[in-house]
């Protein structure tokens, strides 16, 4: 078998490049390269040639009707006579629609522009373009700057430059919109496995068409972390790009109060066609948050907490952790409460895995609550977390029912707003 045979290059170097036929006849100059992703996108098919005799008609040369390229800057020869160029859109044009446009870098955790992207002849037998990196730093750019100039010089000066690629196989096209402008990202697995706030802020990074492209892509329950992460501008700008019915599976995910503090923002229309959309136990959630003035504890908190009997044990109060159907991170203690559902003892987490599964949390608990009233004010919330050092705050109506609790991180946002 033989070995395969590989000559780097990449698209500004080839941009430019004279194409012959065997007599020598110059047939035009590479104006693109083609890749047809329906059937190869590591590949580039073809090379697209401007030909001014053509009258401003391109042609299209098969990469495998090219000649072994002798040396890099060479002209390249075509085995066969080109033909014309008629359905240009049903390519990926690298130079059209790839440079210039932004990538999410994930492993930088950031947006980049496509400066270059590397080639490789491969050379046995059939000639083949492989499309190896994305170049997103100084080196790709230096090399569109001196595009025209020999590719020799070019890489000596270029040479020792450090690259910043991104592998073409990283690489997952979105799709193209009407401008032909190509948005892309990085596969959406590992883009996913990223912090939410992370994700967050890349995509604040891409203008709102990509930004939207992008995160539709995502998972439900990781576009719900991340829909958390937004300004509240944000946040509307992007849930009124969606359909109601995406927009519904999405906030069912979010937490309970996130969930009610964006539809707030929406239009009673927009909101009410979110909600139509939304399973009764999470839409009746969210409608209760709703009816609360956003800047009073009732407006602040979630309904997603974890509370038990008063007289249950370690063990139940485990059995329930693990059925517990909202965001686990979230928890940091067990609520205790009476047969009227009224707040009755609270018990942090690290007390009751210590304990034995038989203890009764009734004995676990302190002796004194801290809890706010529905109407207690965003500053009365943050004093009592400060006082306190809480990492958790419940929330009782007028009769002392638990109706909700508040989170270290929401207080923690709340002040960042003010």
């Amino acid at each position: 078998m033989s070995e395969v045979r590989t000559i780097p290059t990449s698209v500004s170097a080839l941009l430019g490049t004279t194409v012959v036929d065997a007599s020598g006849v110059k047939l035009g100059r590479v104006r693109d390269l083609a890749i047809d992703v329906n059937r190869d996108g590591t590949q580039v098919a073809a090379l697209v040639l401007r030909n001014p005799q053509m009258g401003g008609k391109d042609l299209l040369v098969w990469v495998s009707d090219l000649k072994t390229p002798e040396a890099l800057g060479a002209a390249l020869e075509a085995t066969v006579k080109p033909e014309l160029l008629i359905r240009p859109h049903v390519f990926l044009l690298l130079d059209y629609d790839l440079l210039d446009q932004q990538i999410i870098d994930v492993d930088g955790r950031k947006v980049v522009r496509v400066n270059d992207v590397d080639l490789a002849w491969q050379l046995n037998g059939a000639t083949r373009l492989s499309i190896e990196d994305v170049e997103v730093g100084n080196r790709g750019a230096i090399r569109r700057l001196l595009k025209g100039l020999p590719v020799s010089a070019v890489d000596g000066f270029t040479g020792k430059m450090k690259p910043r690629i991104i592998p073409w196989n990283c690489v997952d096209l979105i799709e193209r919109d009407p401008a032909r402008r190509v948005r892309l990202k990085i596969g959406r697995e590992r883009l996913a496995k990223l912090h939410p706030s992370d994700i967050a802020e890349i995509l604040e990074e891409l203008a709102p068409a990509e930004r939207e492209a992008v995160f539709s892509s995502l998972p439900e329950e990781t576009a719900a972390e991340t829909l958390e992460e937004f300004e509240p501008k944000m946040q509307k700008e992007l849930v009124q790009r969606m359909d109601s019915e995406r927009a519904a599976d999405i906030i069912e995910e979010m937490d309970p109060g996130a969930a009610a503090d964006l539809l707030s923002e929406l239009s009673d229309e927009e909101s009410e066609a979110i909600l139509e959309e939304m399973e009764p136990e999470e839409r009746q959630d969210v409608e209760e948050l709703l009816e609360f003035e956003q800047d009073t504890a009732a407006g602040q908190m979630t309904t997603d907490f974890l509370s038990v009997p008063n007289e249950a044990t370690v063990g139940e109060a485990i059995e329930a952790l693990r059925t517990f159907e909202g965001d686990a991170d979230t928890i940091t203690e067990v609520y205790l409460t009476d047969a009227d559902e009224k707040l009755m003892g609270v018990v942090m987490l690290p007390r009751l895995i210590l304990a034995r599964p038989e203890t009764k949390l009734s004995t676990l608990w302190e002796g004194h609550i801290v809890s706010c009233p529905l109407k207690a004010s965003h500053k009365q919330v943050a004093e009592l977390f400060d006082k306190y050092n809480l990492r958790s705050l419940p929330v009782v109506d007028h009769n002392g029912h638990l109706a909700g609790a508040i989170h270290a991180e929401q207080v923690i946002a709340q002040l960042l707003e003010a």
